[in-house]
């Protein structure tokens, strides 16, 4: 059995993950200093500890894990917030003291905005140029990473995700901004020009993705959790709303595309598929 340590547990992605952990037979501890623990499922240890403050009182609690699957970030929506470079020392740190404890893997969930403008599908090669605070530290640790782990004995695997949608009451994206409007009697929205086409997974499906990349070892490096296939915003925006049977209506164009968006992006969806292709039921 697979003994994992996951950080935010009790996030967004977080209890999906955890969810997908625990039904592929994994056991798992789970650590989130915001209380969002209660509501993982029956079996998983959990603890609350700020994993910067808290790390070596954590790990001595924890005790020895075979992966540590690290989702925990601060403002992940909020892609200008300085949170985000000033807490990249604090993550290398915690990192670093969970291998030295002797870690095989490290499993760490990175974003497709680490790869700045870019149009077509990116690849684990693709050259990365941030243009957003959450992309540069993103990328930043990846970087740091990948260079103190390169020799091993700790492996490094980065799962970088795409555009994540679904339980939307939970989240910060537009789909969780609409249900809002729409709650509050808002009969319009306003928007960008919606062209832009992006690669949106479900937060159910990343979750697997996720557990299902972490539990195994024979994927490393920088794997792709998306659908590989792109759809326009405007086109998901409006199947999100008829899905819901919100009275909402969109005003396009009101604000313009950011800048650091491309017209279509989307992930190599090659190694998750090799990872999913390859799970075995749990015994």
């Amino acid at each position: 059995m697979t003994r994992v340590l996951v950080t935010g547990a009790g996030g967004y992605i977080g209890r999906h993950v955890v969810r997908a952990l625990s039904a592929a037979g994994a056991e798992v501890v789970a650590v989130d200093r915001a209380g969002g623990s209660s509501e993982l499922p029956a079996g998983v240890t959990t603890t609350q500890r700020d994993i910067f403050s808290e790390t070596d009182e954590l790990l001595d609690e924890v005790g020895p894990v075979d992966v540590c699957l690290h989702l925990a970030w601060e403002a992940g929506f909020v892609h200008d917030s300085p949170v985000h470079m000033l807490r990249l020392s604090d993550h290398v740190r915690f990192l670093d003291a969970v291998a030295a404890r002797g870690t095989e893997r490290l499993t760490v969930l990175g974003s497709m905005h680490e790869v700045g403008y870019h149009e077509g599908a990116i690849t684990e090669d693709t050259p990365t140029n941030p243009r957003s605070q959450y992309g540069i530290a993103k990328d930043a640790l990846r970087r740091s990473l990948t260079l103190r782990h390169a020799s091993g004995p700790t492996t490094l695997q980065w799962l970088r995700c795409f555009y994540v949608m679904g339980d939307d009451a939970r989240s910060a994206s537009v789909f969780g901004k609409i249900l809002a409007a729409a709650a509050e009697g808002r009969t319009t929205f306003p928007f960008t020009s919606g062209r832009n086409r992006y690669d949106f997974i479900d937060v159910a499906e990343l979750g697997h993705q996720i557990a299902a990349a972490a539990l195994q070892s024979e994927v490393t490096g920088v794997i792709n959790c998306c659908s590989g296939e792109p759809v326009s915003l405007g086109e998901r925006v409006e199947r999100f709303i008829a899905d819901n049977g919100l009275d909402i209506r969109l005003e396009y164009g009101v604000y313009p595309d950011r800048a650091y968006d491309s017209p279509g992006v989307w992930g190599d969806p090659t190694k998750i598929r090799q990872i999913l292709a390859a799970e075995r039921p749990s015994a």
